[in-house]
């Protein structure tokens, strides 16, 4: 059974079997990863074709006669001030991912730094006030090298404040919002107790306690 570290007691906690314990699925991660980057995409730029760019109507000059190139329009693309040949245009790079696959793929990313060790779960009950002091504390008693993402529940606000000035930690970030490339893209992984229930819960498809007693 796949454990990890608590670095409040030094003692290993047993992780969920389904949840942290599953086999490492790479294309189905692969597309996670690219539909969540996707999805953040604004798809906001635009340029102006030819058609598009303000004046133009007029022909340059005649046909023939001049012993210049020929020309119909001064907003040709080859043209100073003239239009964009296929720029980009509003868009959407969203594309779906079935919700199976997301979940199989959040179980892969889980169950990767579950068997790596390089996820620990920590007590936010240290963190009554806030302290950025005792944040860098932990993190180098735990001994971890590279990005750190932290993963909180939703009422563990002094906690977040304590993590989210250190130099290695990739991000403060609470379940809900937590995806494979977030797990992915991070060296090490630091939950809360809730935080872990709720992930456990999230890649078994199932409402933790604590999403129930937020709804409540």
């Amino acid at each position: 059974m796949p454990s990890a570290k608590n670095l409040s007691d030094g003692k290993d906690v047993a992780l969920d079997d389904v949840a942290f314990g599953a086999r490492f699925n790479g294309p189905l991660v692969h597309e996670s990863v690219r539909a969540e980057l996707a999805a953040k995409r604004q798809g906001t730029s635009s340029t102006k074709t030819r058609g598009e760019v303000r004046g133009g109507g007029a022909k340059p000059w005649r046909q023939k006669g001049t012993g210049r190139a020929r020309a119909g329009s001064s907003r040709s693309p080859i043209w100073t001030g003239g239009g964009t040949t296929f720029g980009p245009k509003p868009r959407h790079f969203t594309f779906k991912v079935n919700r199976k696959e997301r979940r199989a793929a959040f179980r892969s990313a889980l169950s990767v730094h579950a068997e790596r060790g390089s996820l620990a779960v920590f007590d936010t009950g240290a963190f009554d006030e806030i302290s950025t002091k005792a944040a860098a504390r932990l993190v180098a008693d735990w001994g971890a090298r590279g990005s750190l993402l932290v993963i909180l529940g939703e009422s563990e606000e002094r906690a977040a404040l304590s993590f989210r000035n250190l130099s290695n930690v990739r991000g403060v970030v609470p379940t809900t919002n937590v995806g494979v490339a977030d797990l992915i893209g991070a060296a090490n992984v630091l939950v809360s107790p809730a935080a872990l229930e709720a992930l456990t819960a999230r890649a078994k498809g199932e409402k933790s306690q604590t999403t129930e007693e937020a709804s409540a």
